[in-house]
């Protein structure tokens, strides 16, 4: 079965079996009445009886134990007459033990005519361990469902088990002397036959090489775990190999759910940092469009309903009527001239009740293609143009999904795929939709937040004078920058007191929104009332301060300053404030020490007045901490920058307000209130 057999003449020699050196097999031969004639090598191993001790003895005598004797003495009869004998019987080793020894024996005739006994013997022992183990290989190579195969030198099928059998779909006669190739060519035929030659070549096994294929009887393609053992007999001689195979379709299958669910939870998780970090609505949607791609598309687009960028009541799309919709985020995974395909980003765009995205938000459902075809590609793209890019890229699978948030529609999420082959399945669908949901609640919540800043700052402004009022002798500029996220209290006012006197107020409410813009509004408008008393500025904060204190929990810093340009002097008091900057024609600047005074609605503590010369060309700037605070450095360093720059200002004030807000906040993430006054010349 295994080995190189080679023709010659008449003759065929075949390298031996291995299975009589592992039984040592023992030849001894009896003469007519029973004397040892022969001798081997093996058979003196076993009972350790030297050839010159044993040759010309009586074998019953020498090798039997005297009880046993008689019955040594039938079986020879038998066996002398022409009848075989085989069995276990125990003959005596010359250490004076017993050996149970398993014979076959027959008689042998000599040129006269005589008989002799033949009888090979092996230890019973190691033949009861041969079978043994031969027994159990057999059940196991039967009965076990791993394949197993033998293959010969040559690469050639010896012989299969009924697993194999199974997996193959051929039976062992179908296969046996062939090579791989010739009746499973749905495999990887070369990988396999080139693991072969290595393991016969090397003596080194391959264990759980994968191969994914078709036998016979399989319908679809199917994962196999090989490994691959060199066959040797007890004296090292290849005789082939050995090849176990396990169906693994089953568990990589498995694995792979598995390695997919991995990558949904790692895309969630992803989503839930990425999405959301801002309360600006076009940045969240870049957000989740940067998300869903490449995760899950190779294209995406955010649409969201005019009525929220709007910030306007979100009326449900319904029967057939169109959607209105704003493109605020376009993604894709590579660089493709389909990215054009989608609604430009920032446009306006109608789409009609028959539309996929319309049909996604009436619905509040997403809308699965799995396969686009002309006439759906055609629900899709915006217009024939659209649908031609999109047909040019490989679109082949889209999916919309509603950005549903407390039960109110905001707008789609599209996803496209074009270089991925697969369609978009149900747990594409599961994904993406948890991903457009936690997006959702991201998008309503910049909506809810873009609502109230703008009524915050539509109060905040309505507040605030419309242009200051031009006084005699200065000349003014004011500035208010909103916060680039939440909308505070800073305010401030010019107030006419009479001839030659002007009162100047920069305040700033703690706390941000709707809430700090009202009693913005109620210190402001107090603040007005309160100076046409033409009140001294400590007394006219005392006054705000009780004030305050009747607005519940309200706390605000504030600077008062009345300028005199009968005396040229400037009377200021602070509650809390940062201290104003006086700067003269000289080119010189500094900071003013107001004496100490808490903030509005502390109460308690009395407020300290200082007054200034203001001489020709002197100019004067009041501010909020908006101004110069900066959370990467101490506030030292902002108001030493803006004493710097007021120590060369523009020639105009206007110019020199521009310049300090974009030098020291060209992105404030605090309100921001500046008065600039300068006495003319």
């Amino acid at each position: 079965m295994y080995g190189d057999v080679t023709e010659g003449g008449d003759e065929i020699t075949a390298a031996p079996s291995g299975l009589l050196d592992l039984l040592k097999v023992a030849a001894v031969v009896l003469d007519a009445v029973g004397n040892i004639a022969l001798w081997s090598p093996e058979i003196e191993q076993l009972l350790g009886y030297p050839a010159e001790e044993a040759l010309g003895q009586r074998g019953d005598l020498l090798l039997v134990a005297p009880e046993n004797r008689q019955k040594v003495r039938e079986l020879f009869a038998q066996v002398r007459s022409g009848a075989r004998w085989a069995g276990v019987f125990p003959l005596r080793h010359r250490d004076g033990t017993e050996r149970a020894v398993e014979f076959r024996t027959m008689r042998l005739l000599d040129t006269e005519g005589q008989p002799h006994l033949l009888g090979l013997a092996t230890d019973a022992r190691t033949v009861r361990v041969v079978e043994r183990d031969l027994a159990l290989s057999h059940s196991l190579v039967n009965q076990t469902p791993l394949g197993i195969a033998v293959f010969d030198n040559d690469l050639r099928w010896v012989g299969v088990n009924p697993a194999l059998e199974r997996i193959n779909g051929l039976p062992e006669s179908a296969v046996v002397g062939r090579r791989v190739g010739e009746v499973l060519p749905g495999l990887d035929v070369e990988a396999i036959e080139n693991r072969m030659r290595h393991v016969l070549a090397t003596g080194r096994p391959l264990l759980d090489q994968q191969t994914v294929g078709r036998t016979a009887g399989d319908v679809q393609e199917r994962a196999y775990s090989e490994s691959y053992h060199r066959i040797e007999d007890t004296n090292g001689r290849v005789l082939g190999l050995a090849m176990a195979v396990l169906d693994v379709t089953e568990r990589q299958q498995a694995a792979t759910e598995i390695a997919q669910a991995r990558q949904r939870l790692s895309v969630l998780a992803d989503a839930g940092v990425r999405i959301g970090t801002t309360l600006d609505l076009q940045q969240t949607a870049r957000e989740l469009a940067g998300v869903a791609v490449p995760h899950v598309a190779d294209l995406a687009a955010v649409d969201i309903l005019e009525s929220v960028v709007a910030h306007e009541t979100i009326t449900p799309v319904s029967g057939d009527a169109p959607a209105e919709f704003r493109a605020l985020a376009v993604a894709a995974g590579y660089a493709t001239d389909a990215i054009h395909a989608a609604d430009p980003v920032g446009e306006l765009a109608t789409y009609g009740p028959s539309r996929i995205i319309t049909q996604c938000v009436r619905e509040a459902r997403p809308v699965l293609v799995k396969r686009v075809d002309g006439r759906t590609m055609r629900r899709i793209a915006r217009d024939a143009r659209a649908a031609q890019a999109l047909h040019e890229a490989g679109v082949h699978s889209y999916m919309a999904l509603p950005l549903l948030a407390r039960g109110k529609v905001l707008g789609t999420l599209s996803l496209y795929r074009t270089v991925n082959e697969s369609p978009f399945d149900e747990q594409d669908r599961v994904l993406a939709a948890e991903i457009a949901a936690r997006a959702a609640i991201s998008i309503d919540n910049a909506r809810l937040y873009g609502r109230e800043r703008a009524t915050a700052l539509t109060l905040q402004r309505s507040l605030l004078p419309s242009a200051p009022v031009r006084r005699e002798g200065l000349d003014i500029s004011a500035r208010y920058r909103p916060a680039l996220s939440e909308v505070g209290g800073d305010w401030y006012d010019v107030l006419p007191l009479g001839p030659g006197r002007t009162g100047l107020v920069v305040g700033d409410v703690m706390g941000k929104g709707v809430q700090a813009a009202a009693i913005m509004g109620q210190l402001s408008s107090a603040t007005r009332a309160l100076a046409r008393l033409d009140l001294p500025p400590a007394e006219l904060l005392r006054h705000l301060d009780d004030i305050a204190g009747s607005l519940g929990d309200a706390i605000a810093t504030c600077v008062y300053a009345v300028c005199d340009l009968r005396v040229g002097t400037c009377a200021l008091s602070s509650a809390g404030h940062l201290p104003p900057v006086l700067a003269t024609a000289g080119g010189e600047a500094r900071l003013v020490d107001v004496p100490g005074g808490v903030p509005l609605g502390v109460g308690g503590v009395d407020f300290g007045t200082v007054e200034l010369e203001l001489p020709p060309g002197s100019l004067l700037a009041l501010y909020t901490d908006g101004l110069v605070e900066n959370r990467a450095e101490p506030i030292d360093a902002g108001l030493g920058t803006l004493t710097r720059l007021l120590c060369s200002p523009a020639p105009s004030l206007e110019r020199t307000s521009d310049a300090l807000l974009d030098a020291l906040r060209p992105e404030p993430d605090d309100d921001v209130a500046l008065l600039l006054v300068r006495t003319r010349s």
